[in-house]
């Protein structure tokens, strides 16, 4: 969801979920005002004759019921929806507005997170990924056809990760993938399978088809890691694979990596 759609959205709807959480906090809210109401009634009343007791605490029990159970309705309902909006507000503070995955901020936080939580076993790899001879795109077709390139870009590699996987665009034509608990022969073939598919996917301009390439550097880590070490490490076989010819995957070693500090 963009910023614009954002703002002119109407309330989400309310899960089933939501609904009972509203419903219960509705009603345990005017049982409280019930209890309170009852309670201080019973005390100012209770040395009267049973008539004024009885008008009394039946004025207690009424006007708790129409007046506080509106009232925490209402105020419950507005405490979803403000948590709800600040819910999109932190997934658009994380979101590239463009490509709509991680930012690079997001991506370096969410990743160095999973590396955090890693145990000595852990396992898996990191891609860094970039379009090949990008700046001819923009130059020949402008900077939007350039943008629906990324777009394709970014759509082609969610397409080919696995669910839970974090995909971020670094900025620029630059995109990075964490491929957690992977072998490195699986991530050169994820790599690879991403490489064939974007090449696979042409932009369509004006009727004509542009083909679109990829280079991907890939490093792969075992026990604990640092983001700015398989960062480095993967950026550098980006390099290679572009210094050999572009539209390739270079994937080194295995690199097993302590954590600093």
């Amino acid at each position: 969801m963009t910023r614009t759609a954002m703002a002119t959205a109407a309330p989400p709807r309310i899960s089933r979920r939501g609904a009972l959480m509203l419903a219960r906090w509705t009603i345990l809210g005017t049982l409280g005002c019930l209890a309170i109401s009852l309670a201080y009634n019973w005390l100012a009343f209770r040395h009267m004759d049973a008539l004024a007791l009885r008008q009394g605490l039946i004025s207690a029990t009424v006007l708790p019921i129409i007046l506080a159970g509106p009232l925490f309705f209402y105020l419950t309902l507005k405490l979803r929806e403000l948590a709800s909006a600040n819910h999109q507000l932190a997934e658009l503070a994380s979101t590239d507005h463009l490509t709509k995955c991680l930012n690079r901020r997001a991506l370096v936080a969410n990743v160095e997170r999973h590396l955090d939580q890693g145990d000595a076993g852990a396992q898996g790899a990191l891609l860094v990924i970039d379009a090949d001879h990008f700046k001819q795109v923009n130059d020949l077709y402008g900077h939007h056809q350039g943008d629906l390139a990324l777009i394709r870009i970014a759509s082609v590699i969610r397409s080919c990760v696995r669910q839970g996987d974090l995909v971020g665009r670094m900025g620029g034509e630059e995109f990075a993938v964490l491929l957690g608990g992977v072998a490195p022969e699986q991530a050169v073939r994820i790599a690879e399978r991403i490489r064939q598919a974007v090449a696979s996917a042409p932009l369509d301009i004006d009727g004509s088809h542009h083909r679109l390439t990829i280079s991907v550097g890939c490093t792969a880590f075992s026990g604990s890691a640092k983001f700015r070490d398989l960062f480095s490490l993967a950026d550098q076989r980006l390099y290679e694979a572009k210094r050999l010819g572009r539209n390739r995957v270079e994937a080194g070693a295995d690199a097993n990596m302590k954590k600093a500090g």
